[in-house]
């Protein structure tokens, strides 16, 4: 508030929720029953994932051009679009398992912790 000016007092509208007047709130109030459900989520994760998966489907089928791929002294012939999916799918298991490690580490933490 700047000096000088009055501060206005809020004004409550009977049936409605308040409007806060902090100006470091981020988030508007929420109505009672409007609340996201565990199976909206699982609804919209599912819709995000069709989509994901119909761009990849159209990125494999747009690159079907054979390559040779060479791997620990092994070498064989697969379309690109194949092969960096399973690059991908290596990615995600390297990272799956560094990530389940340190969570592990994280429980065991928290067990001497409670100790």
């Amino acid at each position: 508030m700047n000096p000088g000016t009055p501060e206005v007092p809020a004004v409550e509208v009977p049936g409605t929720d308040p409007i806060p007047t902090d100006p470091t709130t981020t988030s508007p109030p929420t109505k009672p029953g409007k609340r996201p459900t565990r199976v909206s989520g699982a609804w919209i994760a599912a819709v995000v994932a069709i989509v994901l998966l119909a761009f990849l489907l159209v990125f494999i089928l747009q690159n079907l051009d054979s390559v040779t791929v060479h791997f620990l002294g092994m070498s064989g012939s697969l379309p690109i679009g194949i092969a960096m999916l399973l690059a991908a799918l290596g990615g995600m298991v390297v990272i799956a398992l560094v990530a389940g490690a340190r969570i592990m580490q994280l429980k065991k933490a928290g067990r001497r912790a409670r100790k």
